[in-house]
């Protein structure tokens, strides 16, 4: 692993399955760095870590939701509608490998399948606490949220600019349509506002007319 930030994900994963996994996190890390990826990449990874750390109080076992985040966009290719659940299969055949106990296996690929829809049940409070991460990145700063919607553009180059506005525009609609964003009690204190007005902001930009 070349930088600080592969390195840190390494130790995360290790301290999370042990030293004797290090091949299967190293397999995993490498998928984050795939060259067409723009914003799933591994800073989107260890952001969510960090998020799950602030979290950990609102679940009932944080290391499933730390193994889902691991696998959540394990598999990502822009052109297919089947990521999470392919990556959820991958989930049970790695961690199946290991000898993980088969109730945290299928907790696991349930909270990566979770992550299709962000719409955990109200007493999901794992789930609640892996898609309040994934989310969070909807509350960033202005230059963080810039980042964040440049880098999904970029991943979305090959698609013409009218189809992305429209398809873009569909998916934050229906997440500003939700009546919360974030399950967490604390997620909801610290993000909701300030992701609601990021989503605000680029819907008025999308539909805008020049």
């Amino acid at each position: 692993m070349g930088t600080s930030k592969e390195a840190n994900l390494l130790a995360r994963w290790a301290e999370l399955a042990g030293a004797q996994a290090s091949a299967v996190g190293e397999e995993l890390i490498g998928r984050y760095q795939e060259p067409h990826r723009r914003y799933h990449t591994v800073t989107h990874l260890a952001a969510m870590l960090g998020v799950i750390d602030d979290l950990a109080a609102d679940a009932d076992d944080v290391d499933a939701v730390r193994y889902a985040a691991f696998f959540h966009d394990a598999v990502y290719a822009v052109d297919r509608h089947d990521n999470e659940e392919r990556s959820a299969d991958l989930a049970e055949e790695m961690l199946g490998s290991l000898g993980l106990a088969a109730e945290l296996v299928d907790e696991v690929a349930r909270l990566v399948r979770l992550t299709a829809t962000h719409a955990p049940a109200d007493d999901d409070r794992n789930g609640g606490v892996l898609c309040d991460a994934d989310l969070a990145v909807l509350a960033a700063d202005e230059a963080g949220y810039a980042a964040y919607t440049a880098a999904v553009r970029q991943e979305y180059r090959h698609v013409p600019d009218e189809l992305f506005r429209a398809g873009r525009t569909a998916v934050l609609q229906g997440l500003a349509q939700q009546p919360r964003l974030f399950r967490t009690p604390t997620a909801r204190t610290r993000y909701e506002a300030a992701a609601r007005a990021n989503l605000a902001r680029e819907l008025t930009t999308l539909t805008s007319t020049d």
